[in-house]
């Protein structure tokens, strides 16, 4: 047993990005001053800070899995701070890291283990989530010969487990969901025959797209998640694939994306810059030149007055999830934000760079809708529709309804006729809207037909209206609805 002058304290740090539902994880030795950072997203700031304000360096940079919903930081890390890159080589061809060897990364698989001071992490190889995923059991050797915790990363959340059908949804790798299924059915009981008491360190909370049932707490144990968490509640392997596998949210379509920037190798960033603030003529070049100007303005705000040709992305907690569905990589787009928002431009950039989405050209200030509406002419308004008023012009076929919610939303209940299209794909499939009516738009309660009116209308389909009640007020009011049988 160690003695008390021989013990030192573990220090662990989480980090969670709110926009993103991630969290990330800074452990280090306080006795050597090493420490190591685990799934970092890009914006590596805050791992340097907090190191040095507790006299730690951060020798080791390591994440458990190529991600699918923001890009990775490791590289970027590892980098700026001269550490040891580690990263999984687990399982297969197509999925494995190709930046490693000319990143100087080693790498990890299933009985690996390192030291980062007195911690020690052996690594699992725990495929599901995706082929290569690692799960990472860390023992504080000057306190114990038994492993106190475990980060799990996209295996074992709070309440849930990782998706298994991102690399087929997302990624387009057929026949790979299944496969994942059962992978993840056998991982979960590899790691069910590990202590209670073990602490669960996850990578997301709730409002992760990489789960679907995902608990808002921070941590957990592996004897309530054995009790509690649904997925080892299932003993039967084929029950547990349709379980897993039934009513999983569409994946954003950035996540295709992301995981080619995380396997070949996210660029080098070196820091993020603030866009510039341009004119009035720069707004109405952009607009015309085709380029997306975001307005991040709420909704309601955008609805009653907006520059047009501009789209409407709300900034908030779904800010950047919602660009990386609605906005192109390969482009320069443009920000409209107003100075009094709680979120400023900075942190909608470091949000945006996050997923990938460099390429902020400028920005704008909220003054410019005066100065539009004074040299330009009238901003825009989307009218909108009341339930009353809509069940007549439903009755009497005078408009066409489109349905911007999930698949799976729309399937468990729709309002009678509606078309679905999805709000993220939305812009793909402009040529399957019903024209010679007004299109009344519509979600579940607002905030995302908001968001497709304004696409629809800088796409040039005219007659758009807003029904921003939507689905729930509908089928509260008891009004019929339609289902498509499972």
């Amino acid at each position: 047993m160690p003695t008390a002058d021989s013990r030192a304290d573990m220090f662990f740090q989480r980090f969670y990005d709110d926009q993103l539902a991630q969290a990330s994880y800074l452990l280090g030795c306080q006795a050597t001053g090493e420490a190591v950072v685990v799934d970092p997203n890009r914006h590596v700031e805050p791992y340097l800070r907090c190191a040095e304000a507790e006299g730690l360096r951060i020798t080791h940079v390591t994440e458990t899995h190529i991600h699918a919903d923001f890009v990775s930081g490791a590289r970027e890390l590892a980098h700026q701070a001269r550490a040891r890159l580690l990263l999984s080589d687990a399982d297969g061809e197509e999925w494995r890291y190709r930046y490693a060897g000319p990143a100087g990364g080693e790498l990890l698989r299933d009985g690996s283990a390192f030291r980062v001071g007195a911690l020690a992490f052996s690594v699992l190889h725990t495929p599901g989530h995706t082929p290569e995923h690692l799960t990472f059991l860390v023992t504080d050797t000057a306190r114990a010969a038994e492993p106190i915790g475990a980060l799990t990363g996209d295996f074992v959340f709070v309440g849930d487990v990782g998706r298994p059908d991102l690399l087929e949804r997302a990624a387009h790798i057929a026949g790979t969901m299944e496969v994942g299924a059962r992978q993840l059915f056998h991982s979960l009981q590899r790691f069910a025959t590990l202590p209670d008491y073990l602490q669960i360190w996850p990578g997301h909370g709730a409002g992760s797209a990489c789960g679907k049932a995902l608990g808002p707490m921070p941590q957990s144990t592996l004897g309530y998640e054995r009790r509690f968490n649904w997925a080892f509640g299932i003993s039967d392997e084929s029950e547990f694939v349709r379980a897993v596998l039934a009513g999983q949210p569409d994946p954003p379509r950035y996540f295709a994306a992301m995981k080619r920037i995380n396997r070949d190798g996210p660029r080098l960033l070196g820091g993020v810059a603030t866009p510039p603030r341009l004119s009035l003529v720069e707004l109405a070049s952009a607009l015309a030149a085709g380029a997306p100007v975001v307005d991040t303005r709420p909704a309601r705000e955008f609805v009653e007055h907006a520059v047009p040709g501009t789209i409407n992305i709300p900034a908030g907690r779904a800010f950047t999830t919602w660009a990386g569905w609605l906005l192109p990589y390969e482009r320069e787009f443009y920000l409209l934000a107003a100075e009094r928002q709680g979120q400023g431009m900075d942190d909608l950039v470091r949000g945006l760079v996050g997923v990938g989405l460099d390429r902020v050209a400028g920005s704008f200030a909220t003054g410019v809708l005066e100065a539009w509406r004074g040299t330009r002419g009238p901003l825009q308004t989307i009218p909108g529709i009341s339930l009353h008023d809509l069940t007549d012009a439903v009755a009497a076929r005078r408009v066409a309804l489109l349905d911007v919610r999930g698949h799976a939303e729309w399937a468990a209940g729709h309002l009678p006729g509606a078309l679905n299209l999805p709000l993220g794909d939305l812009q793909e499939r402009l040529a399957e809207l019903p024209r010679g009516r007004p299109l009344v738009v519509h979600c579940q309660a607002g905030a995302r037909a908001a968001m497709a009116a304004s696409i629809l209308l800088a796409r040039g389909v005219p007659e758009v209206r807003l029904y921003g009640a939507g689905f729930a007020e509908w089928s509260a009011a008891g009004y019929p609805t339609e289902t498509v049988p499972a």
